[in-house]
């Protein structure tokens, strides 16, 4: 079976091979009639048609990116996977991009995904700016966090969780409540703060001082239960504000001899898998994860499809699932 080469392409279309290339690659100026004669070339022979020559002819990659924080957080693949089923059924590539929320990693996967004719990106981030979002001249759907207010989003209701996580603790019979929080720079972390903060700012019991940061990781999240369960042995509630902080919780208090639910119940946000592997397993706020991934592709796809940028958010709500890291006071042995 014939293979054509670019260099098939540039004899056909009469240009030198580095012509081509400029053609293919979106780098340096080639006059349109040029453009042309090498796009003519590329239908004739089929020469890779189901990447290049759709991005010549119809301007079109059929290419989506979604970008992550933290692909060692279960909760990101999870959410991935919903949004790579939603693009691959439209007939969409799927780009995940890792990147650890450091903006200038933001911007290499950006520059770099625009000289593939990128169709639409999916974001979860804290720190891409308002400014360099308006520059961004393809679709983009907040995912999780809200970048800004005139930006397409999908998020849960992370502070009436929150409120219903604390006061759920409050009903366990709970008398000291802490939080461990997500990064100040997140949105849904500060949302999260302010709902357990409702609920609780009031008691003649509070402290501010029961408020550590986690910054939604592992081993930031072990460290500051410890902190706080050493400085308040009084604590006998925790919310945490993702699950994967909430199982550094879990193995803090277990090495600090404190026994869940027993001593100290624990509730945490998200509703990954991983909370149901935990012993004791993880009472959670569950966010219905795989419907906000697939739905932010499918609002992407529409906007792509329509040429339409308006913007359009949308809110799902979370569910208490109880597990056994929590308990009412009265039903301790």
């Amino acid at each position: 079976m014939f293979m054509p080469t670019i260099k098939d392409v540039a004899r056909l279309a009469e240009v030198s091979t580095a012509t081509v290339s400029r053609v293919l690659n979106g780098n340096g100026y080639v006059h349109s009639e040029t453009k042309e004669r090498v796009a003519e070339a590329i239908k004739q022979l089929n020469y890779r048609p189901n990447d290049v020559a759709r991005i010549l002819f119809k301007g079109r990659s059929k290419m989506i990116a979604l970008f992550v924080p933290d692909i060692m957080n279960p909760y990101f693949p999870e959410l991935a996977r919903a949004v790579e089923d939603m693009t691959n059924q439209h007939g969409f590539t799927f780009v995940l991009c890792n990147t650890d929320d450091d903006l200038n990693k933001e911007i290499t996967y950006l520059e770099a995904l625009k000289q593939k004719s990128l169709d639409g990106i999916i974001v979860v981030s804290s720190t891409m700016t308002e400014e360099y979002i308006q520059n961004i001249d393809v679709p983009v759907i907040a995912l999780d966090r809200i970048l800004h207010r005139s930006m397409a989003s999908v998020t849960v209701n992370n502070r009436e969780g929150s409120r219903q996580a604390v006061q759920y603790l409050k009903d366990l019979g709970c008398q000291r409540i802490a939080h461990i929080s997500g990064p100040e720079q997140a949105s849904n972390a500060n949302q999260r703060l302010e709902g357990y903060l409702d609920v609780v700012k009031e008691e003649s019991w509070f402290k501010k001082s029961y408020i550590e940061p986690g910054e939604y990781h592992f081993e930031e999240a072990k460290k500051a239960t410890e902190r706080l369960l050493t400085r308040h042995p009084e604590i006998d509630g925790l919310f945490v504000a993702n699950d994967l902080m909430g199982v550094g919780a879990i193995k803090a208090a277990e090495a600090l001899g404190i026994k869940i639910p027993d001593q100290l119940s624990v509730i945490a946000f998200d509703g990954i898998t991983l909370g149901e592997t935990t012993t004791p397993t993880l009472t959670t706020m569950a966010q219905p994860i795989y419907k906000i991934g697939a739905r932010a592709a499918e609002l992407l796809i529409q906007q792509i499809e329509n040429q339409y940028h308006e913007a359009q958010s949308e809110e799902f709500t979370v569910e208490l699932v109880e597990r056994d890291s929590t308990r009412r006071k009265e039903d301790h042995p």
